[in-house]
C-alpha cells in the first residue's frame, strides 16, 4: 500500500554524547538534537558489546535529511531503507512507514527489537529481505553501502524497475566503504552520481535516477554459479561434477575458498541417520559433502544470511539425493535447534561483524552448537591459526583436538560429553 512520506525531522548530534553505565561501558544511544534520542543496540544484545549500532554514516544521513537538503514532501509511493545494517535509520524514521531491506537476519531481528525499545509497533517498519520481491514503487532510496559490492549491484539491479526520475536516492557509508567502483556501479544502474564532502570519515552518495539508464540496465549477473574444483581430496572428490551456486554477497562467491578447501580435505564421515548441521552454511559445499559422503545423513544448513541459505538450498537440490533430508534455515546461529538433538556440526566462522574485527560471532556459534549436540556429539571447527579458538572451545566444552593444521588454518574438533 502506498504511504506519503514527508522530510523527517529527526536531526541527530554531529558528536552525540554516550551514556556510561555502572560498568563503564558506553550505551547505544544515539542522541537528537532537541534532548530525545533513540536507544539502539545489535542483536543478539549483549552488555558487555563494544560496538555500537549505528555510526558516522547513519548520522551523517539523517543529518541531511533533516536539514531539508533533500524535499520528499508530497511523494507518493514507498521510503525505503537498503542495508540498514542494525535498525538505526529504520527507527529513526519509523514513523514514516518505511521498508526494510536486508540480507542480514540479525539486522532483522535488531531492527524489531529497537522499534519495540523505542515505543514503535512491530509494523511501523515493513522487514523484508534481500530474496523477498521489492516494492513496486520507490519514491525515496536511502542505502547504507554494504561491504559487498557484489551485493549492491544485485539489489540496486532488483530495484530498478521501481526508481524512476523522481525517485530520490541517497547512499551513505564511511569513507573506507565507499570506492570508485561503488559511485560507477550507481552510474551504471541508476544513473549520474556525485559524493559529498566528508563528515567524521563518512560521506554522502546522491544518484539521480535517469530513465534512460534505469532502461539500458545490464542483466542482473546473480545467481553466479561455478563448477566444483577437480582434484581436492578426502570428502572433496565426492563434489566433483557439481555446481555451486552462489548468491550475491556469499564469501568467495568466485570460487572455493582455501579454508574450506582444507576442510574438506579432512571432513569427517557422518553415520548413516546422524543429524549434521552445517553452521555459517555460505553456499552449502560442507552440508552437501557431508550428504555425499554418508547417504541416509539428516542435514540442516542454518546461516543468518537470506542469500547464503538461498545458496546452500540451490546447491544441494542440483546435486544431493532428492530422497535425503534437509532443512534450510534464516537463524542466528543454532540458537533454534532443539537440544541434543545433533550428531555433528560443521563451522567455519566468520570474524567480521561488517568491517569491526570480532569473535563473539564463533563464541556464540560454539556455545549454541554445545547445546544442540547430543551426548556425544561433535563440532568441527575450520578457522585461522591466529584466532585462537581452541581456548574458547577448550572453556566451553572442556576438551578441544587440534585435528591437522598448516601454516594457515587449523581445524579443531570438540566433544559434548554426557
Amino acid at each position: 500500500m502506498d504511504t506519503a512520506y514527508r522530510t523527517p525531522y529527526v536531526r541527530p548530534s554531529r558528536n552525540p554524547p554516550p551514556v556510561i553505565g555502572q560498568t563503564g561501558r558506553t550505551m547505544n544511544h544515539f542522541a537528537l538534537p532537541d534532548g530525545a534520542g533513540i536507544d539502539l543496540a545489535r542483536f543478539p544484545a549483549d552488555p558487555r558489546d563494544p560496538l555500537r549500532a549505528w555510526d558516522a554514516s547513519d548520522d551523517y544521513l539523517l543529518q541531511h535529511l533533516a536539514d531539508g537538503e533533500v524535499s520528499v514532501d508530497g511523494l507518493e509511493g514507498r521510503l525505503v531503507i537498503l542495508g540498514d545494517r542494525w535498525g538505526a535509520l529504520a527507527t529513526a524514521l519509523a514513523a514514516h512507514a518505511p521498508v526494510q531491506i536486508t540480507d542480514s537476519y540479525l539486522a532483522q531481528r535488531a531492527t524489531a527489537e529497537n522499534l519495540a525499545r523505542n515505543g514503535h509497533p512491530a509494523h511501523a517498519v515493513e522487514l523484508r529481505s534481500s530474496r523477498d520481491e521489492p516494492p513496486a514503487r520507490v519514491d525515496v532510496l536511502l542505502v547504507r553501502v554494504p561491504k559487498s559490492l557484489a551485493l549492491l549491484e544485485d539489489q540496486l539491479l532488483r530495484l530498478a524497475p521501481a526508481i524512476h526520475a523522481g525517485t530520490v536516492v541517497v547512499g551513505t557509508g564511511m569513507v573506507a566503504e565507499i570506492h570508485t567502483s561503488t559511485l560507477e556501479l550507481f552510474e551504471r544502474v541508476l544513473g549520474p552520481t556525485r559524493t559529498s564532502l566528508a563528515r567524521r570519515k563518512a560521506r554522502l552518495i546522491f544518484c539521480t535516477p535517469d530513465p534512460e539508464v534505469l532502461g539500458a540496465r545490464p542483466a542482473n549477473p546473480w545467481p553466479q554459479r561455478y563448477p566444483f574444483p577437480p582434484g581436492v581430496p578426502g570428502a572433496g572428490a565426492r563434489l566433483a561434477g557439481t555446481t555451486v551456486t552462489n548468491h550475491a554477497g556469499i564469501f568467495s562467491a568466485e570460487r572455493l575458498d582455501i579454508g574450506t578447501r582444507f576442510f574438506l580435505e579432512h571432513l569427517p564421515t557422518p553415520a548413516r541417520g546422524h543429524h549434521v548441521v552445517d553452521l555459517g552454511c555460505g553456499n552449502g559445499v560442507l552440508g552437501l559433502a557431508a550428504a555425499l559422503t554418508a547417504p541416509g545423513a539428516e542435514l540442516t544448513f542454518l546461516d543468518e544470511s537470506f542469500g547464503a541459505v538461498a545458496s546452500a538450498e540451490e546447491t544441494f537440490r542440483a546435486n544431493a539425493d532428492p530422497a535425503t533430508r534437509a532443512r534450510f534455515v534464516v537463524a542466528d546461529g543454532a540458537s533454534g535447534l532443539a537440544p541434543a538433538s545433533v550428531d555433528l556440526v560443521l563451522n567455519n566462522p566468520p570474524f567480521h561483524s561488517y568491517q569491526a574485527a570480532t569473535d563473539a560471532t564463533a563464541h556464540r556459534m560454539f556455545a549454541d552448537a554445545k547445546r544442540a549436540l547430543r551426548p556425544g556429539g561433535e563440532l568441527w571447527v575450520v578457522g585461522n591459526r591466529h584466532l585462537g579458538y581452541h581456548v574458547r572451545l577448550k572453556r566451553i566444552f572442556g576438551n578441544c583436538r587440534t585435528v591437522v593444521g598448516n601454516p594457515k588454518f587449523v581445524i579443531l574438533q570438540a566433544v559434548k560429553k554426557g
